[in-house]
C-alpha cells in the first residue's frame, strides 16, 4: 500500500500505526513528497537485505524499531530505535534486518555547494 499525504496542508501521522511488517522483503510508504523532499516509511522483514547502491539525494534514517546493520562508506552502523543517520547524496550504502525492521526515510535535494 501506498499513501501520499497532500502537501499543501498540514498533516499528522502516528508512523507506528502505519507499520505493516511483509512476511518477506519491504513494504514501503511515501508519507510526504513534494518537489524538494520525501518521507517514505520502510518495513522490512528480518532478514531481508538491500544490497549496495547509492541515491542522487541526502538522505536520512531514523529507526522507529527493530534491528538491523547498515552498511554506508564501508562502515557497520547498528540499527536501534532512537538511532539517526545522515547519508550524503552517492554514498554507497547497504542494509540488512536483522529483525523486523522500521525507520522512517527522508529524501532531500543536495544542495549545490558555491
Amino acid at each position: 500500500m501506498t499513501s501520499t499525504i497532500n502537501t499543501n496542508v498540514s498533516s499528522k501521522i502516528q508512523l507506528r500505526e502505519q507499520i505493516e511488517y511483509p512476511s518477506a522483503g519491504v513494504l514501503s510508504k511515501v508519507l510526504i513528497k513534494d518537489n524538494a523532499c520525501q518521507h517514505v516509511l520502510f518495513c522490512l522483514a528480518a532478514n531481508t537485505e538491500i544490497t549496495e547502491h547509492t541515491s542522487t539525494y541526502n538522505a536520512t534514517i531514523n529507526v522507529i524499531e527493530g534491528e538491523g546493520i547498515l552498511t554506508l562508506q564501508g562502515q557497520e552502523i547498528s540499527l536501534q530505535p532512537g538511532i539517526f543517520v545522515f547519508m550524503p547524496a552517492h554514498a554507497p550504502h547497504a542494509l540488512k534486518a536483522t529483525e523486523n525492521l522500521a525507520f522512517l526515510l527522508t529524501l532531500s535535494e543536495k544542495i549545490a555547494q558555491s
